[in-house]
C-alpha cells in the first residue's frame, strides 16, 4: 500500500539530489550552504519520523540559520540559453502545457479512485491520505512525459529542478515552517489568550461585530504568519467557536469556508507568503521585490469587504 511515508522518501531523495547537484556547482560560491540547507531538507523528509521532536527541531533551526545567515546562493551555469528555451518552447506550442495540466488531472481523479482500488485485498493507496499520494503520483508522470517530450535525461530534471529551487532559496520551505508555527500557536493556546483580549477590549456583543473581528483577524494574523492555514486555528478558537458558532448560532461550515477567503486576503499583501508574492517577483526578475504585493492590496481589500458581508448574510442564515 503506497502511504504518506513514500511520499515523503521521493521528496527526501529529490531534495538529496539537490543538495548533491548544488555542492557540485562550482559557479556558485555558497555552493556549500546551499548543500547543507538541501541536505538538511532531505535528513527531515527522510528520517523525521525517526529522529525524535528534539533532534526535529535542532534541524529546523539549522535550517533557519542557513537561509538567515545569507548561507545561500546561486550558480550562473545553465545547461541552455534563454534563445535556445525559447525556440524549443515555440516548436512544440501548447504542448508545453501538458505536464502542468496533468498534475492536477492525476490528483482529482486519484482522489476518488485510490482509496477504492485494492489489491490482494488491500487498497492501493492509503484511504486517509489519497490527495496527497494523487498529487505526488501526478507530479512523476508529469516529469516522465515532459522529459519525454524534451529527450531529456533524468538528470536534467534534477538539475533544473535544484537550479529553480536555488533561485527560491529558503522560501521554498516558509508555508511548510509557517504552518507548522500555527499548529504550535493552536497547542500553546494562543487561541484563547487571543479570544480574551478581544471579548474584553473589543465590542462583541452583536453578531455583526464578531463576524468583522473574525474576518478582519484572519486577514491579519494571515499577515503576520503568511498562511492562512496557519490563523485558522487560532482566531477559529479565539472568536469563531466561542462567538459566531456557540454565542450566537452561525452554520460553522459557513463560518470556516468564508473565514478562510478572508484570511487568503491577508495573503495576498504579505512579503510573508513568499510563495505567493516573493518568489513570482524572484522569478519574473522584477526589479521591485513588493511588485505583487503593490498589485493587490486593492483586490485584497475589496475581496474582506465582500466577505465580511457575505459572512454576516448567510452564516446566520443556515
Amino acid at each position: 500500500m503506497i502511504d504518506l511515508h513514500d511520499v515523503y522518501v521521493l521528496a527526501g531523495a529529490m531534495f538529496a539530489a539537490f543538495a548533491l547537484f548544488s555542492v557540485r556547482d562550482r559557479s556558485n560560491p555558497r555552493r556549500l550552504g546551499n548543500g547543507a540547507f538541501w541536505a538538511l531538507l532531505a535528513l527531515s523528509f527522510l528520517f523525521g519520523s525517526n529522529i525524535g521532536d528534539v533532534a526535529n527541531g535542532v534541524l529546523v533551526v539549522a535550517l533557519i540559520i542557513l537561509g538567515g545567515t545569507g548561507a545561500l546562493g546561486r550558480g550562473t551555469a545553465e545547461r541552455s540559453t534563454s534563445e535556445e528555451r525559447s525556440r524549443r518552447a515555440a516548436r512544440r506550442g501548447n504542448a508545453l502545457f501538458v505536464p502542468a495540466l496533468l498534475i492536477p488531472l492525476i490528483a482529482v481523479v486519484g482522489t476518488f479512485t485510490l482509496g477504492r482500488i485494492k489489491l490482494g485485498g488491500m487498497p492501493l493507496a492509503d484511504p486517509r491520505e489519497v490527495t496527497l499520494i494523487a498529487l505526488a503520483l501526478g507530479i512523476v508522470a508529469a516529469l516522465l512525459v515532459a522529459l519525454w517530450q524534451a529527450k531529456a535525461p533524468p538528470q536534467a530534471a534534477l538539475d533544473e529542478g535544484r537550479r529553480l529551487a536555488d533561485m527560491i532559496g529558503w522560501a521554498l520551505i516558509l508555508p511548510q515552517l509557517l504552518a507548522a508555527l500555527g499548529a504550535v500557536f493552536a497547542l500553546a493556546g494562543v487561541g484563547t489568550a487571543v479570544g480574551h483580549v478581544a471579548t474584553t477590549w473589543l465590542p462583541l456583543g452583536r453578531p455583526f461585530a464578531a463576524v468583522l473581528a473574525y474576518c478582519v483577524g484572519m486577514a491579519l494574523f494571515t499577515m503576520v504568519m503568511g498562511n492562512a492555514f496557519a490563523a485558522f486555528p487560532v482566531m477559529t478558537a479565539a472568536i469563531g467557536v466561542p462567538l459566531i458558532v456557540q454565542r450566537f448560532g452561525g452554520d460553522p461550515a459557513i463560518m470556516g469556508a468564508i473565514g478562510m477567503l478572508s484570511g487568503f486576503c491577508g495573503t495576498l499583501v504579505t512579503p510573508m507568503a513568499a510563495n505567493f508574492n516573493i518568489v513570482p517577483a524572484v522569478l519574473l526578475e522584477l526589479p521591485d521585490r513588493n511588485a505583487v504585493i503593490k498589485v493587490q492590496i486593492p483586490t485584497a481589500l475589496a475581496l474582506l469587504a465582500g466577505n465580511v458581508v457575505l459572512m454576516s448574510v448567510l452564516v446566520f442564515r443556515f
